[in-house]
């Protein structure tokens, strides 16, 4: 597939056939994403494949508090997991909230899930002085993550990023071993989707694009 094709067409896949995702198809993919850029290129990140049904479904359990609360607060017209508007949702309505099956079966079903951390002694942390929520340590793996998602397309696969089980890191840690310093960044399952959507909903450049500063004109074609 041409590059603009694949960027155009990567979708959040989450749901899967029981096709497999052979080691060589996925080493492949490693193969060529690995090449995505990382701070100071310092190349913190680490992927743990895991295949064992077992610990997908544990995978997919230690998501669902987060989850939970997700759904309970977007029922309540909330964003969820907004650290700007706390939520005004009582912790029994969370508990008592039931979680669609879309929001564990990609990691308890597909064939492969990725377990992506990193290594918090080489990121460049440059907003953690900063009165909010960390972001620039991100660009330390995403873009893996990210050149991972668009790899897989053009193999035929797909996956999505998941962050639901990030709430619960030190149980991920023990589950899989992942030392004390390495951030849960995602938990990416990966298959054969069942459906390739016609057209994936963006907003146009306009809406989000501006010239020269944030009030500025519209960045028209």
């Amino acid at each position: 597939m041409e590059l603009y094709d694949v960027m155009r067409t990567t979708f959040a896949a989450r749901e899967f056939t029981d096709d497999p995702l052979p080691d060589e198809v996925l080493w492949r993919i490693f193969d060529n994403a690995r090449f995505a850029p990382s701070g100071g290129n310092r190349q913190g990140a680490h992927i743990t494949v895991v295949r064992d049904p077992d610990v997908r479904r544990r995978l997919a359990e230690l998501g669902t508090a987060a989850a939970r609360r997700y759904f309970a607060q977007l029922q309540a017209g909330e964003n969820p997991w907004n650290s700007i508007h706390p939520s005004g949702v009582p912790q029994d309505v969370i508990d008592r909230t039931e979680i669609p099956d879309t929001f564990v079966a990609p990691i308890a079903k597909a064939p492969v899930v990725l377990v992506v951390s990193v290594d918090l002694t080489v990121v460049a942390s440059i907003d953690q002085d900063l009165d909010r929520v960390g972001l620039a340590g991100g660009a330390s793996v995403y873009p893996l993550i990210w050149n991972i998602l668009l790899a897989a397309r053009s193999e035929g696969y797909g996956g999505t990023i998941t962050t639901m089980a990030v709430a619960a890191e030190d149980q991920v840690r023990r589950l899989l071993g992942i030392p004390g310093l390495h951030a849960v960044a995602a938990v990416v399952p990966l298959g054969k989707p069942v459906r390739q959507p016609t057209k994936l909903r963006r907003r146009p450049v306009a809406e989000f694009v501006t010239r020269g500063r944030f009030d500025g004109p519209a960045f028209e074609g």
